[in-house]
């Protein structure tokens, strides 16, 4: 039998809030994360919003000499694991460290030391390039480096599948403890991806809003309006284990881990599959290794980006796999209050995932106004919702057709 995997702990760096708590708080107050972007001056840029991560002061966390040697979405990546190692209780010292991995990813990696660095490298020659970039740049880093802080010995994982990253990472995770490979891993996402580079090339795309005179009702996920998504920042960490470990050890238990389901559209670079074949796939293969029904579902955490095509598609494949249940369950998007994170986007989607079935209450969809017909589902409009959630599918996208679904459910001894 395939060993039990349990969340323990949780942490988050988000634009509503540091810290799983101040995260949760913004969640059920339907508060917008969104603003002007304030890391550069975007006054020539088409798009000049995002959701940045506000109040985040790099000294509180870290030496000098550290800050120098890090991207910021390795700075995100630490303060999040640290939340969610320490919110797990977890005995660091005392454990078997060969039996506890790290596996957290991003999308596009240190974007900020690269964009500073190329700077150097044309203003100021060669020599002056910091010899610290490479480890600031690649993904695979940001694992290590939390490794290394905790002295974690087993394996170090950055499965990167666009936007659909983190959420890989996180089902590669729970198959490693099911299998027996290890007891526990720091798992989850970062993406820090507000710089010039990115945000004018994402706008070439046109794939981001354009509602410059109104940010905090930029992303709107689901409502007719919606004009593309909002980059936003920041990190989701979950701390997850074996269950025998997790009860020996007296560890509170948000949820279960239960199920994951993985696919590729093989259909276009960026635009997803409209007969939504794979999209269901993910969904049903996350539902059937969870070893639950369809039925069960009670609550969908969507990918729910904010794009005309994304958000169409994906109320799509849940009506045809639900058919007339799929309007009795209650589907809301985290990324309409703090953006599309990129890579790390299904990493604090799962944290908030969890905490809706620990708390009860469910988190809404803001800025859904003007229904769409294509999009007609129960979207939680504008409001929390309390209800008892005993199974949720939680679901993340990506460009070059990458669909992952994993299935939490309230844990159960």
């Amino acid at each position: 039998m395939k060993r039990r995997v349990v969340v323990t702990g949780l942490g988050a760096v988000t634009s509503i809030g540091i810290g799983k708590d101040n995260f949760l708080e913004g969640l059920y107050e339907g508060r917008s994360g969104i603003s002007r972007i304030s890391l550069f001056d975007p006054a020539e840029f088409s798009v000049q919003i995002a959701g940045e991560v506000k109040d985040f002061n790099p000294e509180d966390y870290f030496d000098k000499k550290e800050i120098r040697r890090l991207d910021r979405v390795e700075e995100f990546a630490f303060v999040a694991a640290k939340e969610a190692i320490e919110d797990s209780g977890l005995d660091v010292e005392s454990e078997d460290k060969e039996r506890i991995g790290v596996y957290v990813t991003s999308g596009i990696g240190g974007l900020t030391s690269l964009s500073e660095q190329f700077n150097v490298l044309k203003e100021r020659g060669p020599r002056r390039v910091s010899p610290f970039l490479i480890t600031q740049l690649i993904i695979d880093a940001i694992p290590a480096y939390i490794a290394l802080q905790y002295g974690f010995k087993g394996a170090t994982l950055s499965a990167v599948a666009a936007c659909a990253s983190a959420t890989q990472t996180i089902g590669e995770a729970m198959l490693a403890i099911q299998r027996g490979d290890l007891d526990v891993i720091v798992a989850g996402g970062a993406d820090a991806p507000i710089v010039e580079l990115a945000v004018a090339a994402f706008a070439s795309m046109r794939a981001l809003s354009k509602r410059n005179d109104s940010p905090e009702t930029a992303s709107r996920p689901f409502d007719k309006t919606r004009d593309g998504f909002v980059m936003g920042e920041g990190s989701g960490i979950l701390v997850l284990e074996e269950l025998e470990h997790a009860k020996k050890r007296g560890a509170h238990i948000y949820a279960e881990l239960a199920g994951y389901g993985t696919t590729t559209d093989a259909y276009h670079t960026t635009a997803p599959d409209p007969t939504v074949t794979q999209i269901k796939r993910s969904m049903l293969m996350a539902i059937e290794s969870a070893g639950v029904d369809k039925n069960d579902i009670d609550y969908i955490n969507a990918h729910g980006t904010s794009t005309p095509l994304n958000d169409k598609y994906e109320t799509k494949a849940i009506k045809e796999i639900f058919g007339d249940r799929a309007y009795q369950i209650p589907v809301s998007s985290t990324k309409s209050m703090i953006g599309h994170l990129l890579g790390a986007s299904g990493a604090a989607e799962s944290v908030a995932t969890v905490l809706t079935i620990d708390k009860g209450i469910i988190f809404p969809t803001i800025n859904y106004s003007e229904p769409d017909p294509e999009c007609d589902l129960d979207y939680v409009p504008n409001k929390p919702r309390e209800k008892e959630v005993h199974v949720a599918l939680k679901n993340s996208f990506g460009f070059g057709g990458h669909n992952v679904s994993l299935i939490f459910k309230k844990f159960k001894d």
